[in-house]
């Protein structure tokens, strides 16, 4: 499905229904948006994974603009302020109050934005392997410079300057980086990035070569009001824990859980456990 928002169109898609037989009556179940990571991926790689959740919400999946199957358009677009403001407009088209909101990687970090601008509209918020500031760049150089081997750190070049040249470049570079990004990953199973996903190197060049280096809502996450939930992998070498720590403590009242035995990829090294940690999190009355 399609919509129409501000200047672009947004691709999204709904698992779950609405409403569910409660006895006598009809319930409505919570809704939430799932946000992708990336820039530069797509939603796909999140189902099946986080479809248990449907079972308690109804999910809307949705790529950000100029990514996946939403619409291209000038380059310059492709920022974190029209993501938050997209994902509102989405929410305003979609004709729903409150909405859960729970983000992966930089999908955590336009989450994070999207809570601080607009608290009165997020009931429950989850952001996963993540970080409130751009000091992990210079970070995650640093354990990559301590961990990683010459492929990958001369592949990681490419992202740290923003200078992806095609869409096989990117995908190389998520294939040679994947041992880093997930620990449960063996080089003989032949795990591949999913020819499903559709990547966008202008994306991606646009967020690592300009406004992540200066982007900041740290000093602003005490205006968060939903309860949250931060998780993170304790062996992530780009978003690393100790930058969740600081989101959890920055927070009021919040929830964190460090998955011990995962990288970045929580989803792909520990999945059931993930899924469990996030449904006892969502109780909802």
């Amino acid at each position: 499905m399609r919509a129409k928002i501000r200047d672009t169109e947004i691709y999204f898609d709904v698992e779950g229904v609405g409403l569910v037989v409660d006895g006598p009556r009809m319930r409505e179940k919570p809704v939430a948006f799932i946000i992708h990571g990336g820039p530069g991926a797509d939603h796909t790689s999140y189902k099946p994974t986080f479809s248990p959740l449907s079972d308690q919400m109804q999910l809307v999946y949705f790529d950000h603009r100029g990514q996946g199957r939403s619409a291209r358009g000038p380059k310059e677009t492709y920022t974190l302020e029209n993501n938050v403001e997209d994902m509102e407009a989405l929410r305003q088209y979609l004709g729903i109050d409150k909405i859960v909101v729970l983000g992966t990687s930089y999908g955590g970090m336009v989450a994070l934005s999207y809570a601080v601008r607009y608290p009165e509209n997020v009931s429950d918020l989850i952001v996963i392997a993540t970080v409130a500031d751009s000091r992990f760049l210079a970070r995650a150089q640093e354990i990559l410079e301590d961990r990683g081997n010459p492929e990958q750190k001369a592949i990681a070049q490419r992202l740290w300057d923003g200078s992806f040249e095609s869409e096989e470049q990117l995908r190389e570079y998520f294939q040679v980086m994947r041992s880093l990004y997930s620990v449960t990953y063996d080089p003989h199973s032949q795990q591949e990035i999913p020819d499903r996903a559709i990547l966008s190197v202008d994306a991606i060049n646009v967020a690592f070569g300009g406004f992540l280096r200066s982007y900041n809502v740290l000093n602003q996450l005490d205006k968060i009001t939903s309860r949250t939930l931060v998780i993170a992998g304790r062996s992530d070498w780009i978003c690393p824990p100790e930058f969740s720590e600081e989101i959890a403590r920055k927070i009021p009242n919040a929830d964190l859980k460090i998955f011990e035995n995962s990288g970045h990829l929580i989803r792909a090294d520990e999945p059931e456990a993930l899924i469990d940690a996030i449904s006892k999190f969502l109780i909802f009355e």
